[in-house]
């Protein structure tokens, strides 16, 4: 049996030999076999079949399926849920935003569970198809049962349109989950232009209370280094009219003028133009004092009013989470999309193989009762098969890229970023860009950067 790396088409002088028994010439070819043949040898896809008269080139069309592409799409599902938890860290202080993430994360991890359980589906229909359908049926055809015959054809039809309208449906799916990531970048795009004008905002705030605190705080010297004058000419004022009324009292204490105070009555200093004077300064400077004390006390009620406004701003800006971690995760959100891009074209891809695979099983149905024509309906049928097989086989492989490793992968959806510490979050962080690292040894740029 041939392994199926030695699977190829039949060569163009076998179907003319084939053909030429059948009563068919170069000249008169039979057209049904014909498009079979050319349709087989178009999906073998870059190979290059030559006879001494005609040269037939294909291009390679089944580029999803060679082993390097496959060998790039196989940690798809482990790279993505790695970056939907170095986003997830970026967005502590962000709950609309957190809330938004982790449905587009759950929604990822339903899309490629479906898509490993749709590739394993086509991996059973290829086998059954191979192993179980293919060989009734031939038996059908080399026995003369063309009911039965058209039967097990119909059924294989069945199992084919089945997974062909799945892997539509999934492609569908790939592109709205796709846009839906989009518009979620969109999103946080906008989140961080709000949050950087609420930042500016309250920093505008906050310089403006931080101004008017300083412009109080002048204030108030001003009104201090007052009060410390007045005080002054207080002390001095209050000094002079001391000093005249021990001048005045101590005139009128000899024998001589209180003899005469007997008579003219005693004298009250207080009543002198000096004293009444200096009396009247006195008075001027304590209402003067009194109103700048009450100055000071207002201007102290001010400060006192602006500085707790001044606290509760800073404690609203500090909770304000920092928008230039949101870069963080826009840059993975733009890699998850390009991941779900690579995948949707290997679905379509896919797709594509199905509808020519399809195609090849059908293309000799009509033989069946035509028993002249067994011969090449059986070929037919046997070049599919080897084409399903090898499709299934493909298919095999492609399931790694759906299936996550560790079971934990996204354990991280049930923690709330805003509870870890700015530490925490860093050791996080330092060990998914490992990780990356690991899966994809040259990563872009875009993850590469601690903030």
């Amino acid at each position: 049996m041939k392994s199926e790396e030695s699977l190829s088409c039949p060569s163009p002088r076998r179907v003319c030999l084939l053909l030429l028994g059948r009563g068919y010439s170069r000249s008169r070819p039979c057209p049904i076999a014909a498009l079979l043949y050319i349709s087989l040898v178009q999906f073998a896809g870059g190979q290059l079949e030559k006879d001494t008269e005609n040269t037939i080139e294909i291009v390679d069309d089944n580029s999803t399926l060679r082993a390097d592409f496959i060998q790039e799409l196989l940690p798809s599902a482990e790279r993505t849920a790695l970056l939907y938890h170095l986003a997830f860290l970026s967005l502590g202080g962000f709950p609309k935003l957190e809330r938004l993430i982790r449905d587009q994360a759950i929604e990822t991890q339903l899309l490629f569970g479906s898509s490993e359980a749709l590739l394993m589906k086509c991996v059973g229909t290829s086998s059954n198809l191979v192993t179980s359908l293919f060989p009734i049926l031939k038996q059908a055809v080399e026995k003369n049962n063309p009911v039965l015959a058209v039967r097990y054809l119909m059924k294989a039809k069945e199992w084919i349109t089945d997974i062909v309208a799945q892997v539509d449906d999934t492609v569908k799916r790939y592109d709205r989950h796709n846009e839906s990531v989009k518009k979620s970048t969109s999103d946080v795009y906008q989140e961080q232009d709000e949050t950087k004008e609420k930042k500016e905002k309250k920093s505008d705030e906050m310089k403006g209370l931080e101004d008017a605190l300083t412009k109080l705080g002048k204030d108030l010297k001003r009104v201090v280094d007052t009060i410390e004058m007045n005080e002054e000419q207080i002390k001095k004022t209050t000094d002079e009219l001391n000093d005249f009324i021990r001048r005045f009292q101590k005139e009128h204490a000899h024998w001589t003028m209180k003899f005469l105070d007997f008579f003219r009555g005693y004298p009250d200093a207080m009543k002198e133009p000096s004293a009444i004077a200096l009396d009247r300064k006195l008075k001027q400077l304590d209402s003067e004092k009194s109103r700048l004390k009450n100055e000071e006390w207002n201007i102290k009620i001010k400060q006192l009013d602006l500085q707790l406004k001044l606290a509760n701003c800073k404690i609203r800006m500090g909770e304000i989470p920092d928008p230039e971690h949101l870069k963080e995760v826009q840059k993975c959100l733009s890699q998850i999309q390009q991941i779900l891009v690579d995948l949707k074209k290997f679905w379509e891809k896919v797709d594509a193989i199905l509808y020519t695979l399809k195609n090849k099983t059908f293309v000799g149905e009509e033989l069946v009762d035509m028993e002249d024509m067994k011969d090449e309906f059986l070929s037919s049928i046997d070049d599919a098969g080897k084409y399903w097989k090898r499709f299934g086989l493909c298919c095999q492989r492609v399931q790694g890229a759906f299936r996550i490793q560790s079971r934990d992968a996204y354990k991280f959806l049930d923690i709330n970023p805003s509870s870890l510490s700015e530490e925490e979050r860093k050791q996080q962080y330092v060990s998914i860009t490992e990780k990356l690292k690991k899966i994809n040894p040259d990563p872009p740029a875009l993850c590469d950067t601690q903030k």
